[in-house]
This record gives structure tokens, sequence and C-alpha cells, in this order.
């Protein structure tokens, strides 16, 4: 099967895919024409070299690990040539005993691509027509059915690819349109050809950390959209509480210049900038009297609390951060992660240890503690818009003074912070490092894994969670602005405001929420919302920083 020729097109090297390419295959657009992806003639040459050095080896009957041996700890079996496709066969059988919900497609997706990019690099001993049969699922959209759980991130995540390799070979469940269908059932109605795998070629498909790094990369954008709105939602909530804008003043913030807290500072002092409602350190004092006496109690803070003083601090940790895990994660993308490796040019085989996920475990595991403290902030931010001892004026709970008449009777935002504060419980919770979680397993021939899988489906829940903060925060927050006179707003805050009244309506009264929360939840991760604050498209975010 091949694809599409009039699709705008990836050529697969090994080398040179981006995160953004990963992206925009797992996640293709609803209208228009997909990327679609294809070995380039330099891999394509690339393979066929490793798989003759393969089969020049096997002749040699000596023992290669996985091709004329058994695995993990059965190393010390060494079988004949003639039996070594059999072994590749039973290698993927014996692992299909995933647990847990499926993974999402977009997942799934990524891990065709990356495993695909992987063994195009050239150094796998792997027929290229599997490289293509790998993009021919990508393409038709027919997706192995993969659990979620049973990987340990070294050697590779070999039980949830397992169930990708099992379906090339016809065998299994795929997810075809709305459908589960056996990978036959679906093969036939796609037009695909299942496989008959060769010596080594079982082994690469599962012995690589790309279901790993497809949580890890979709987990790493997401991240990204999250910390623009934690921005946005930060300018929403100085706005609200009648804030100093001055201390997003980019004084402040190139006297410690991290690269993540400048920015973010710069993007909230736009947005914020020709408000009514935000003030300056200057404005409060010439509104305030000097002292002639020994004391006073001042009517005006000079400083806001540290969950509005110190959101570029904390946001710019995120983006700071994310900018090394990119670099992190474009390295892993286009790697070689499984073993042995065949060097055609010295004519060698060489076994170790690339299946192991420690940077991407590493990455993760910071990645999400980065993402849970700025739910923190957001949480923290709530609470000062929700409590007339701190929003200056508001209302409690942010009921709207019309409901006077109703007194006691409407209680606003109450119960949304409390969703929040569980919601935020639960980020900090899963942001515990699962990488330190190592166990010896498998007769002690993997006595040190990398927790890697864990890791990154830790981050794609934490972002979930945050993103939740972040959309309650902001519902909140719009709330605020509503009651202080949008009119007043700085004209971004305006143009914000206007696209969360377009999909969810002032709360005028007590009403069921959770479908306003999924709502801005999807504007935040689709990028709406950043969009309509004037920041650059998720391409160029991608690129920049990888």
């Amino acid at each position: 099967m091949t694809a599409p020729t009039h699709a705008a097109r990836v050529l697969l090297d090994g080398r040179s895919l981006t995160l953004h390419d990963v992206v925009r295959m797992a996640r293709p657009p609803l209208e228009g024409v997909a990327a679609t992806a294809a070995l380039s003639p330099e891999a394509q040459l690339a393979t066929e070299q490793s798989v003759r050095l393969r089969d020049r080896l096997i002749e040699g009957r000596k023992p290669i690990y996985g091709v004329t041996t058994g695995f993990g700890d059965s190393v010390t079996n060494q079988i004949s040539p003639e039996h070594a496709a059999h072994l590749q066969r039973n290698l993927i059988r014996y692992h299909l005993n995933g647990t847990g919900p499926d993974a999402a497609a977009d997942v799934v997706r990524a891990t065709l691509l990356i495993r695909a990019n992987a063994l195009a690099r050239g150094n796998s001993g792997i027929r290229p027509v599997v490289i293509d049969r790998l993009l021919d699922h990508l393409h038709a959209d027919v997706l192995p059915r993969v659990p979620e759980r049973g990987s340990l991130g070294a050697s590779g995540d070999l039980v949830p690819l397992c169930y990708v390799a099992s379906v090339l070979l016809g065998e299994g469940d795929v997810h075809y349109g709305k459908r589960l269908l056996p990978a036959a059932e679906a093969h036939r109605e796609a037009g695909i050809q299942p496989l008959t795998l060769e010596a080594k070629e079982g082994l690469a498909l599962i012995n690589g950390t790309s279901f790993t790094t497809a949580f890890a990369v979709l987990a790493a954008h997401d991240a990204t959209s999250i910390a623009h709105s934690a921005e946005i939602v930060t300018a929403f909530v100085s706005e609200a509480l009648l804030g100093n804008a001055s201390h997003f003043a980019a004084f402040l913030h190139e006297a410690k210049p991290h690269p993540g807290q400048v920015a973010v500072a710069a993007r909230v002092s736009r947005l914020i900038a020709d408000s009514g409602l935000s003030t300056t350190y200057e404005e409060i004092l010439d509104a305030t009297d000097p002292l002639f006496d020994d004391y006073r109690r001042l009517e005006q803070r000079i400083q806001d609390h540290y969950s509005v003083r110190c959101a570029p601090h904390v946001i710019g940790v995120l983006h700071d951060t994310l900018g090394w895990v990119r670099q992190w994660l474009t390295t892993e993308i286009n790697a070689s992660t499984d073993n042995p490796l065949f060097s055609a040019d010295e004519e060698r085989v060489h076994h170790g240890g690339n299946f192991y996920a420690g940077h991407v475990a590493q990455a993760m595991d910071s990645l999400k503690t980065a993402t849970a403290s700025v739910a923190d902030l957001l949480d923290r931010q709530l609470a000062l818009i929700v409590d007339p001892k701190f929003s200056r004026g508001l209302p409690a709970n942010l009921v709207p003074p019309s409901l006077s008449g109703e007194a006691g009777l409407h209680h606003g935002f109450k119960g949304m912070q409390i969703a929040a504060s569980a919601v935020t419980a639960e980020a900090l919770k899963t942001a515990a490092p699962a990488s330190v979680f190592s166990r010896s397993t498998e007769a002690h021939n993997q006595d040190k894994v990398s927790m890697g899988t864990i890791a990154a489906r830790d981050a794609r829940t934490v972002n979930e969670l945050t993103s939740q903060v972040a959309a309650i925060t902001l519902l909140a927050a719009a709330q605020a602005v509503d009651l202080r006179g949008p009119e007043q707003a700085a004209p971004w805050v305006r143009r914000v405001h206007a696209l969360v009244r377009s999909h969810v309506p002032f709360t005028d009264g007590d009403r069921r929420m959770e479908g306003d929360i999924a709502t801005v939840c999807e504007l935040i991760l689709n990028g709406s919302l950043a969009r309509a604050a004037g920041y650059s498209s998720d391409k160029d975010t991608d690129a920049a920083a990888a």
C-alpha cells in the first residue's frame, strides 16, 4: 500500500524528524490534507546495507543476541539460523500481556512514526518493507490496540510495541475508524498486506523507546499550551485584582535573566498594556499622600501576592524546562534505540543498551514537576479572586450583585474552587518522580530500568489536570472581569474574554459547570486561547525551541 501522493510528505532518515512533524501526524487536521511519511532514498539504502550485513553474520553461525540467541537471561541459548525467524514470532507473542486502558489514537500514531524513523536510521537489520508497513498503518489510520501499562522503559517498550508488531503480522486487534476490529479484517478493508518477519525484525520492532517517547512528545507540546494559558490567566487575574503591572517590568526580570522568566514577564506585560483596571507602582504613589505622622495603614498594597508577582518565575521554570526537554526528545526520536545494532561501515554487530529511556524519564519527571507547580500557582490565584478578604471589592465567590434579592441562595464559584483544589492536589501527587522507582526483573538481567513510560504517562496526566485548573481559574477571572467591567480591561484581555464568552456564558446563578471546564480546556489545548492572545503558532514555538 502506498501513501497518497497529494499529501505533504515527511522523508524519514532517522536523523531529521522534528517534534512538530510528530505532533502534526499524530493529531491530523479535521479538515484538509494530513501529512504523510516515507523512507528517504538514503534511508532505503542504509537499511538494505544493514540487512545484507545481518544476513552475512548469520551465515557465520556465531551467536548474535536476539538473532541466533534467546532473549534476556536466555542469551546463553544459541539457536541455528534456520530457527531465527520462528524465534522472532515467539518474541512478539510472549510479550502480549499489557494491562490498563488502550493508548489514545494520537499516542499510537506518534509511536508508529517514531518507530519507523528510528529504524530508518539504518542500523537495525530490518528490511525497508517492514518500515513501510508501519507507515501504511499510520496513513490508513489502522491503529493497533495498545494497552498503556506494561513497559519498564528498558529493555525498551517491549510489551506495548509487541502489540504494534503483532498487528503487522495480521494478528491482534486494531482501532479502525470508530470500530475495534481483528487486524486481519482491517487489513482486508484497507488493502494492507501482513508481514512475515525475518531474523532480528521482531526485536527491531519492539526493542526501543518509541511508545515512551510518543507520550513524551505530545506531553511537551501540550505543556507549551498550558504554559501560555497560565500567562493569559495571570493577566486576567492581575486585571481582576486591580493589580500592579510594574511587577512585570523588563528591568526586574532582566536583572535575573532566566530566558523563560524574562519572556513570560514580557508577554504578561503586553497582555495587560493600556488597561483601565491594572495600575502601576507610580500610580499608586501618586494617589498616596506623603506620610507626616508616625504610622498609617495604606489603603492599597504596593506589592501583589506571590502568586501574581512571582508568576513569571514559576511559569518561566516550565518554559525553560521545556527548552531542554525538547532538545532531548529531538535526539530521542532520531536515535537507534534497539539492540543489537549493525555497522555496515565496520562490518560488525554492536551489543549495547540504547533501549534505555533514561533521558526521556528524567525529562518527563522534570516536566511534570514544573507543570504541577503551575497548577498550584493558578489554584492560589483563584483563591485570591473568590475571597473578598483579598479580591479588592469583588463579591464573595464572584456571585453577581444582581442576585442580592436572592441572598444566600447562590454560591457562584465556591464549588469551582473546591474542584480546583482537588485537581491541583492530584497534579502535585502525580508529579512525584517515577524514574527513582527502578526495579530488578527478568531474572536480574533487567536489573536497572528507567520507568520512562510511567514518567511520560504521568506527564500526560499532570497536563490534563493542570489544564483543568487553568480552565477553572480563567472562568473565574473572566467572571471577575465582567464584574469589574470588561470595557475597562486591556485590549488583549478583552479579546480573550470575548473568545471565552463566545463559548461559555456569564455565571448569573448556580448551575452545572463541568461542561464549561471541558470547553475551556479544549480552547487551551487546541491553541485557540493563545491565538486569541496574539501568540505565534504551535509550529513556530516547537521549531524555535527544538
